[in-house]
């Protein structure tokens, strides 16, 4: 197992370095963020100096360095339009967007595992038929035409929930969570559904996809012969082996959840890290740009340790074959 874990990190730390390069490269080439943090008033010496407190005048290569450099001591820069480091500004907002990402992966796991796991058992039942048609749809429509179809349907029409913003909340652990307040829990409701559709139906598939496979096999007709419960084959036996692709699956989701809930935050002006990074684009807030989409690669190799872990313990085969290697 060490040795599967030491190999997995020394290809984070590549995976790291050559994300700094396209992230810093890509983003700040776009642009000229000067143009709209000054005003017109603003003259050649004036824009000079603001070149040179920006550190825009530095050629790009050693704009790098200096990036690198203080990335390495845990900085990644200072907010053009704020003024304060980009990495705090993100972690004001991260409780906001976590707290979402896993509200939904939280829905997506407690209902979609007991729907695919039906859907597999009853494959030509009604009910079976109605889950994979509504996984389809759950694959098919847009999350911001489904948000907007939320606010007005429900915020609008039918007035049950509210429409934008967080809600209250209450410091638990040392972080504002609006889950645990009737209030805040109202406003998640809505951007919390929205965002778990799409991954609800992926658990759906996939559940329903390996418990098919699984009833065929050997050992599910020799738990069947010893004279096993379906109750028991299913829940002991079938369902840790279908759970090795949805773990993966769903490890991997939950990165593209966290870093790709800016559509949904949007809609619903849910005031996390994607609205954030909307609102950073806007004026070219080079540094939270940068900042966010590393914070966002280190989130993605983390999980993907995790879920290499947990995958090698639910599948010894994977744990000896890196070994080999």
């Amino acid at each position: 197992m060490s040795v599967f874990i030491i190999r997995r990190l020394m290809q984070s730390v590549v995976v790291v370095f050559v994300m700094t390069l396209i992230v810093f490269f890509g983003v700040m080439v776009i642009g000229n963020p000067v143009d709209i943090l000054i005003g017109q008033d603003c003259d050649g010496p004036c824009r000079e100096q603001v070149i040179r407190a920006l550190g825009l005048h530095l050629p790009l290569h050693e704009q790098y360095f200096v990036f690198v450099k203080n990335a390495l001591k845990g900085e990644l820069g200072v907010s053009f339009r704020a003024g304060i480091p980009a990495i705090h500004l993100i972690f004001e907002r991260m409780p906001a967007t976590m707290e979402l990402a896993f509200s939904a992966m939280f829905m997506a796991i407690v209902i979609g595992i007991p729907l695919g796991m039906w859907a597999g058992l009853k494959p030509n039942s009604v009910s079976g038929k109605l889950i994979m048609g509504g996984s389809i749809l759950g694959f098919s429509l847009p999350s911001f035409w489904v948000g907007l179809m939320f606010i007005m349907i429900f915020a609008v029409a039918l007035d049950w929930l509210p429409a934008t913003g967080r809600g209250d909340t209450i410091p638990v652990l040392g972080l504002q969570l609006s889950l645990f307040t009737l209030d805040g829990l109202s406003h998640l409701i809505l951007p919390a559904i929205n965002l778990a559709l799409f991954k609800m139906s992926l658990v759906i598939r996939l559940t329903r996809a390996g418990m098919r496979e699984a009833l065929f096999m050997d050992y599910v007709k020799f738990a069947y012969a010893k004279g096993l419960g379906q109750r028991r084959v299913v829940l002991v036996h079938v369902l840790k082996n279908i759970l090795i692709p949805v773990v993966t699956v769903l490890g991997l989701e939950l990165g593209n959840v966290i870093a790709f809930s800016v559509v949904t935050e949007t809609v619903f002006s849910w005031p996390g890290m994607g609205k954030l990074i909307i609102d950073s684009i806007d004026v070219l807030d080079r540094p939270v740009v940068v900042a966010y989409l590393m914070i966002t690669v280190f989130m993605f190799i983390f999980i993907n340790l995790v879920v290499d872990i947990f995958y090698s313990m639910l599948d010894p085969r994977v744990r000896l074959q890196g070994a080999e290697r």
